[in-house]
């Protein structure tokens, strides 16, 4: 077994604390959790990426328990500097993550442990964890762009599972599994639908990425934007939905899906009640889609046996063997992610970011630096 003399590591909690205007985590020292198990490794890591979910838990709006004053973060790159005697897979120096749900390694089991709520997330400068759940990343990105593949990257990767080259794709939102879908969608040859409620970020996302052009919805503007979308496919609707409302937007996603299509829940950002309950589920069956969730309730086991006989498919971000593919396909194409990193900010002011993040600031990632 390898030694350092690393003992503390410095973390950012949660204080648990909603009340507005207030700080929403807290910077501890506090010890390691050594000697390292047998096929445990010591983690320095050098980059972590926040996401929307992030400040959601910390402003207390997430919608299953979570661990009280937990860290936060789940998308982080670090490389491996110590190593327990039975570790096999993995070595000194390798550029790794923890998948976002350490339960999920092969995408067949059907216990569920979120990182930042059902246990400790990663905004720390060191962390341990057991070998299995670790995924090693590509060597061709910096820690920065490294660091939005576990989370954002997988859950984005898994959405667009099944696409196939000249389909189409509705892409809601800008931020940071919307942007990773849109560099994905790109390469792999799909049209492109880009729905906001911000008309600058549209004409600058539509500015940056030119070629072939991105058909653009502000959503906030029309009402009525499953028509507009419907319109940009010749009203047969479009293949995948990268669904990031929740109840107040499902409906009329579906009604911009084609039959057969697929929608992709990643995110809850409408928290509206699900008043279109009554709706969804004709139009489910007359237009045979679809619904794949990027989270599944923690009252829920996703099996074998319940998972084939439901239309609904739950994706939980992604399994350990989902980072592992895509991080295969990124090695392959070389896809970069520079132009998508909306910010870099120092450890110390992590808490300014996540607010940042909160207020919808982005377009993209945000990720600290450590």
């Amino acid at each position: 077994m390898s030694t350092t003399n690393i003992t503390t590591r410095r973390a950012y909690r949660r204080t648990d604390d909603h009340t507005p205007h207030t700080p929403k985590i807290k910077l501890t020292t506090e010890p390691l959790p050594l000697p390292l198990k047998p096929t445990q490794v010591l983690i320095k890591v050098h980059a972590v990426a926040l996401n929307y979910r992030d400040a959601n838990i910390s402003n207390g709006g997430n919608p299953w328990p979570v661990t009280p004053h937990g860290i936060i973060g789940n998308d982080a790159a670090g490389e491996i500097i110590a190593i327990g005697d039975q570790v096999k897979e993995l070595k000194l120096g390798d550029r790794v993550a923890p998948n976002t749900d350490t339960e999920n390694i092969t995408g067949r089991e059907t216990g569920r442990s979120w990182l930042a709520a059902d246990e400790d997330g990663v905004l720390a400068d060191y962390l341990v964890y057991d070998e299995k759940v670790l995924g090693k990343l590509p060597t061709y990105l910096d820690w920065v762009q490294a660091s939005i593949i576990p989370c954002a990257g997988v859950t984005a990767w898994s959405a667009l599972k099944g696409a196939e080259m000249g389909q189409s794709v509705l892409i809601q939102g800008t931020g940071g599994v919307a942007m990773f879908a849109l560099k994905l969608a790109k390469a792999m040859g799909l049209k492109i639908i880009l729905s906001s409620s911000s008309d600058t970020k549209l004409r600058t996302i539509s500015e940056q990425f030119p070629d072939p052009p991105i058909s653009i919805v502000n959503y906030a503007n029309n009402p009525n934007w499953p028509a507009e979308v419907l319109e940009h496919t010749n009203n047969v609707g479009v293949d995948i939905v990268l669904e990031n409302g929740g109840p107040g937007t499902l409906l009329k996603s579906m009604k911009c899906t084609r039959r057969g299509g697929i929608i992709s829940q990643v995110g809850y950002l409408d928290r509206k009640k699900f008043d279109d309950a009554l709706e969804v589920l004709p139009l489910l069956i007359d237009r045979r889609i679809i619904l794949r969730y990027a989270f599944v309730p923690s009252n829920v086991n996703v099996t074998r046996e319940n998972s084939a006989n439901r239309a609904d498919r739950g994706i939980n971000a992604g399994s350990k063997q989902d980072m592992d593919d895509l991080s295969t396909a990124l090695t392959a194409t070389k896809i970069r992610f520079d132009d998508i990193i909306d910010s870099t900010w120092k450890f110390d002011k992590a808490d300014e970011a996540l607010q940042y993040v909160w207020e919808g600031k982005q377009v993209g990632k945000v990720v600290i630096q450590i």
